[in-house]
């Protein structure tokens, strides 16, 4: 008797899983189209179990999702990753916007920058930095 395990070959593991009852018949067909459109509308409603956000300018950004050339380290506390990831979870939570750790870092700093370049010494990145 072998001790050596016997694994799946590539058929087994990429085969074709699906079934040909997946595959809508003919007269599944000619019911869908004889529906009417009031019986249509019903059966899409029942579907949908969460109601539709609205979209809106604000969702229509584009999405951030670019190739970064460049690349910094930081290290953050504990309290902070932790506060991080919370503001991560109630923008995707609260706001339907799912975006990644380093999309709002990125926002972030250039929200802050823009502050520093327009007001200068009053702006909130130079007063926290002072103490104030």
């Amino acid at each position: 008797m072998s001790r050596r395990v016997s694994l799946p070959g590539a058929d087994e593991l990429f085969r074709n899983t699906a079934t040909l009852s997946a595959v809508p018949s003919s007269r599944e067909n000619t019911e869908e189209i004889t529906q009417t459109p009031a019986a249509a509308v019903t059966a899409k409603n029942s579907v949908r179990q969460t109601p539709r956000r609205r979209v809106n300018a604000f969702d229509r950004a584009p999405s951030g999702r670019e190739k970064h050339d460049e690349k910094i380290t930081v290290y953050l506390s504990p309290d902070e990753l932790y506060d991080l990831d919370q503001a991560r979870l109630a923008l995707r939570g609260d706001l339907g916007l799912a975006v990644d750790r380093g999309r709002i870092v990125r926002e972030s700093l250039s929200i802050i920058i823009a502050d520093l370049e327009a007001k200068g010494d009053q702006s909130i990145i130079a007063r926290r930095l002072r103490g104030r």
